[in-house]
């Protein structure tokens, strides 16, 4: 029977995590989990993670311990991985291919097994290795402890309860179980939302001179999450110069808005606001003021307007970009 090993003892994230991996797999697909520190035991295993001392992939084992290891993820990221990063380094694709029913070959895989990197086993990678979030030496301003890791540790018996070998592997078990669940949600997510939002950015991006020569206003034909995308797709297609404004329609009211993109998918300040003359305005005095008709409202802060009608908003976003 096919073996899967890990440590015995404390369990954490990322060693759950990384067994749950291995048994998505067509090769594991049916291991049991044994968790020993005895070397003897260890090296009969057919792979073994997150203890042992050794990362060769040749051989299956994907410790990360050791001095001397500083393997990252690649294509960009750049944190020091966790056992869970190397199984999904190495296993990655052939796991996401099974979960969305597609083929290895497929782009939508690879797309969607790098977004599962950045948005799900970066931080378990993070969190194991003792990687700050924020590029600060002080004490956090609150503590949070609703973290996967967080939830993974707790599972954990407490000190003063019962911390049998038994006990232990059964709580490894709801680990595994529980981050795998998030796992599931993650890809499905990417899969089933987080793409389609994707490929209608992508396809409004690609348009974009179609709706403005500058090429620097975008257009939303639907609605869609665009954001986070917008960026990383500037990035994906060497966009120069950066897009400045976004146009869509406001499915409730049916009317169109124009918004400012922001400096990165995070931060509230604008590439470019909206004109200081036209803040905090609406209707018919922003109208006038903008020698625009049809003109709804200006956000104080300039980050978003509106418009009755979508010439209205292509008006605002191009004569916006001249001032």
């Amino acid at each position: 029977m096919v073996q899967i090993g890990t440590h015995s003892g404390t369990f954490h994230c990322d060693e759950a995590l990384g067994c749950f991996l291995l048994n998505q797999t067509d090769t594991f697909e049916d291991a049991s989990v044994v968790r020993s520190r005895d070397p003897q035991v260890l090296n009969e295993l057919d792979i073994v993670i997150d203890v042992g001392g050794t990362y060769e992939p040749e051989k299956e084992r994907y410790d990360h311990h050791q001095r001397g290891f500083t393997e990252v993820f690649g294509h960009g990221f750049n944190t020091k991985l966790s056992s869970a990063g190397l199984v999904y380094k190495h296993y990655g694709q052939e796991i996401i291919a099974k979960m969305i029913g597609k083929p290895k070959s497929d782009p939508d895989v690879e797309t969607i097994y790098l977004a599962v990197y950045k948005n799900f086993v970066e931080a378990v990678d993070a969190v194991d290795n003792g990687i700050n979030q924020w590029d600060t030496k002080e004490a956090p301003r609150y503590l949070s402890k609703t973290s996967l890791s967080s939830r993974v540790g707790s599972l954990n018996p407490a000190w003063n309860e019962p911390q049998s070998s038994e006990i232990l592997d059964s709580k490894f078990r709801e680990a595994m179980s529980l981050t795998g669940s998030e796992f599931h949600d993650c890809v499905q997510y990417l899969h089933k939302s987080w793409l389609p939002a994707r490929d209608i950015v992508k396809m409004a991006v690609e348009q974009r001179q179609s709706v403005d020569p500058s090429g620097q206003i975008v257009k939303m034909t639907q609605f869609a999450p665009w954001k986070e995308h917008l960026h990383d797709l500037e990035q994906d297609l060497s966009i120069s110069p950066p897009i400045t404004y976004v146009l869509y329609e406001d499915d409730r009211e049916k009317k169109w808005r124009i918004q400012a993109v922001a400096i990165s998918p995070t931060s509230f300040d604008s590439r470019k606001a909206l004109p200081a003359e036209w803040r905090g305005l609406r209707d018919e005095e922003l109208s006038k003021q903008a020698g625009i008709p049809d003109c709804v409202f200006v956000h104080a802060s300039g980050f978003i307007g509106g418009n009755a009608t979508e010439a209205g908003a292509l008006l605002m976003a191009q004569k916006a970009l001249a001032m």
